[in-house]
């Protein structure tokens, strides 16, 4: 008797696992089709308002996506009337570089993204605007304020000791002489070309096509796409569905969205410039070369 229970103990012991191996191999079968089409890859959304004035936020975000093999392609949404030119530069870039990577860019540019804001969306895949979408605004701009008058008024005079001709260039307590002025703007010709040329190695094209449009002038985005600085009229909602189409990604899937966090700074920075404009925004901006639009 007792052999008896051995016998079926021991066939227990070699079926049970055999059924259970046999039971997940036929649910594997069955379900493979659907989970073979199940896929871990995701979109990201990255978010370019405001003016830009440092670059370190998006860089490293931009960096942090294109080694990430779990992200399929980047969304960049651009409402930005451009800003500081070497941060600009900066996020152009980061953005040039996901080329070599084969991983796909796209631009939904929103109520503006013009100068700097067009400049860094200019080595995307594609960029979508709407068709009231302010952009373009290709130039270069530096001001300098001018206190001369005003100090002469209150009985102030200052006394300025230099080694170099233009070192005090710019100063807003004197005029500029010729010669300067002759310096600022070589200054200026040489960073306009760096745009034009950036741009049209971003967008593909000869940089004389760049040119036509870049007396910084703005368009729209209907007349944009008329001169081939945007390659499609579309929202938000036409960008992030191309996007998902041409990475293989179901809608079902959200994309990944990170949140700047905005520190004391910048916060006071932007209630200033929501509350001050004109002059006192450019005596507050800190002096140097713009890709910037200023209504």
């Amino acid at each position: 008797m007792r052999a008896k229970n051995h016998k079926w103990i021991a066939i227990g012991i070699i079926a049970i696992p055999a059924a259970l191996i046999l039971f997940f191999a036929l649910a594997a079968a069955l379900f493979w089709g659907d989970l073979k089409n199940i896929s871990l890859k995701r979109l990201a959304v990255i978010r370019m308002e405001g003016v830009i004035t440092d670059s370190d936020w998006h860089v490293k975000t931009l960096r942090e996506y294109r080694h990430n093999k779990n992200i399929a392609g980047v969304l960049l949404r651009i409402d930005s009337p451009g800003g500081a030119v070497a941060p600009s530069q900066e996020i152009y870039n980061e953005i040039a570089a996901y080329k070599a990577v084969q991983k796909p860019v796209v631009v939904s540019m929103g109520n503006m993204a013009a100068s700097g804001g067009y400049y860094i969306a200019s080595p995307a895949d594609k960029i979508f605007a709407s068709q009231g979408t302010i952009t373009g605004s290709i130039g270069v701009i530096f001001t300098l304020p001018l206190y001369q008058e005003l100090a002469k008024k209150v009985g102030v005079e200052f006394r300025v000791f230099k080694a170099g001709a233009f070192k005090d260039m710019g100063s807003p307590y004197r005029s500029m002489s010729d010669n300067e002025a002759k310096v600022l703007q070589n200054l200026l010709d040489n960073t306009h070309e760096q745009f034009i040329n950036d741009v049209a190695a971003g967008r593909g094209v000869e940089a004389e096509v760049i040119r036509k449009a870049a007396d910084g002038r703005i368009f729209t985005g209907k007349q944009a796409y008329e001169h081939g600085l945007v390659d499609t009229i579309g929202g938000y909602a036409q960008a992030i569905d191309y996007l998902r189409m041409i990475c293989g990604v179901p809608e079902s899937v959200k994309p990944v969205e990170k949140r700047q966090q905005s520190g004391w700074r910048e916060l006071l920075l932007e209630s200033a410039s929501k509350n001050f404009r004109g002059a006192l925004g450019t005596i507050s901006r800190p002096a140097g070369l713009y890709f910037l639009y200023e209504p």
